[in-house]
C-alpha cells in the first residue's frame, strides 16, 4: 500500500507520518515550500513540495489511498468564510477529482467534530448522523464540504470514509492552544488564566488519533460509491476544568489555575462529546 498524505507537516499529519512508518507503510507527502513537520520524523517521506491546485496527478498515480488531512484555518481566530470555502471545499473537491482521475479510488478525508455546532448541546453523545450546526467559519466551511463530498463519493463510485475528529492534543500541537500553553505556564512557574472551564469535550491524545486513522485504512467494509461517516474521539466527556487540573497535577505546576478570569468565546458551544458507534 501506498499513501497520498496532505497536512504531513501539519500536528496530526508529522505525526501520523511517524506511525505509519512504524508500520512498513510507504508515504507521498505534500507540504508547502518551506514547511516543517510539526514532530520530529523517525523516517523522511517523499516529500512533494505544492498545493492541492497544482497538478499531482504523476506522484496520485503511484498510491492506492489518499489522506487528505490538510485544512485552511484550523485554529481560531478563523479566516473568513469565504477563504474557507475555498480551499476546504472548492479546492479540495477539485483535489479529489484529480486524485480519481489519477486511479485513486480509496479516499480519507478529515473533518471536525465543530461541524455539529449547537445540536452538540442537544445530546449527551452526539451520533455521526446529527444535525451540522456551525456557528464558525472554519466548522462551517468543514460542514458544507462534508455533504458536497458525500455527493461526489456516491457520484464517482469510490470508497471513501470521512473522519470528524474532536478534542485532540499532544506533541506538535499550535503552541496557543489549550494544552501546549498550559504545559508552557506549568514549566514556566506561572499562573495560568482560564474561563469558568465548563465547555465539556473529548479529549484525544494525537497518539491514540493516528492510531485510529490507521485503522481506517482496512476498507473491506467500505463499499464503493456508499460513503461512510464517522465521530473519531474516545467517547467520553471532560470539562476543560478537570482536564486543566490533571495536567496542572501531573506536571507538579507551581503556579494556579485562575479559572474565570477569561471570557468564553462568541458561540462557545458548552459540550461536544460524540458517540463511537457509527456507520
Amino acid at each position: 500500500m501506498k499513501i497520498f498524505l496532505t497536512g504531513g507537516t501539519g500536528f496530526i499529519g508529522s505525526n501520523f507520518i511517524n506511525h505509519a512508518h512504524s508500520k512498513g507503510i510507504e508515504l507521498i507527502c505534500l507540504r508547502r515550500k518551506g514547511s516543517k513537520p510539526r514532530v520530529k520524523l523517525t523516517k523522511n517521506p517523499k516529500w512533494v513540495e505544492g498545493t492541492i491546485n497544482d497538478n499531482l496527478s504523476k506522484e496520485l498515480s503511484k498510491c492506492d489511498v489518499l489522506i487528505h488531512l490538510a485544512s485552511h484555518s484550523t485554529n481560531v481566530p478563523y479566516d473568513t468564510i469565504e477563504n474557507c470555502l475555498e480551499y476546504n471545499l472548492i479546492s479540495s473537491l477539485k483535489f479529489l477529482n484529480q486524485a480519481k482521475a489519477s486511479g485513486i479510488s480509496k479516499f480519507i478525508v478529515a473533518g471536525t467534530g465543530f461541524e455539529f455546532g449547537k445540536s452538540g448541546e442537544r445530546y449527551s453523545k452526539i451520533p455521526y448522523n446529527a444535525p451540522l450546526e456551525p456557528t464558525m467559519t472554519y466548522p462551517a466551511s468543514k460542514a458544507a464540504a462534508s455533504i458536497i463530498f458525500y455527493q461526489w463519493a456516491i457520484e464517482n463510485i469510490v470508497k471513501f470514509k470521512y473522519l470528524r475528529i474532536f478534542q485532540v492534543f499532544g506533541k506538535g500541537e499550535d503552541d496557543n492552544r489549550l494544552w501546549p500553553s498550559l504545559k508552557r505556564a506549568a514549566f514556566s512557574g506561572l499562573d495560568y488564566p482560564l474561563t469558568k472551564g465548563e465547555q465539556v469535550r473529548d479529549f484525544i491524545d494525537v497518539d491514540n488519533l493516528v492510531e485510529l486513522i490507521y485503522s481506517e485504512l482496512n476498507f473491506k467494509n467500505c463499499e464503493s460509491g456508499i460513503p461512510i461517516y464517522k465521530n473519531i474521539g474516545i467517547g467520553k466527556g471532560q470539562t476543560i476544568k478537570q482536564f486543566a487540573k490533571f495536567w496542572w497535577k501531573k506536571w507538579k505546576a507551581p503556579g494556579k489555575l485562575k479559572f474565570g478570569e477569561v471570557e468564553y468565546r462568541k458561540n462557545e458551544i458548552m459540550r461536544f462529546v460524540p458517540e463511537i458507534k457509527n456507520k
